[in-house]
């Protein structure tokens, strides 16, 4: 008994791979100071 043997041919493309990435970063910065450091700050108490 004779069986197929199967076989796999990969054959690189033509072209040359484009991938196109799009990508937005977004960042939001929150800072929380305390009240008394705050009126330092303002009334340049602290430099």
């Amino acid at each position: 008994m004779s069986a197929c043997t199967p076989t796999v041919k990969i054959d690189p493309p033509d072209k040359p791979i484009v991938i196109n990435l799009n990508v937005k970063i977004e960042h939001e910065i929150k800072i929380k100071v305390d009240k008394e450091l705050d009126t330092l700050i303002e009334n340049d108490e602290l430099f």
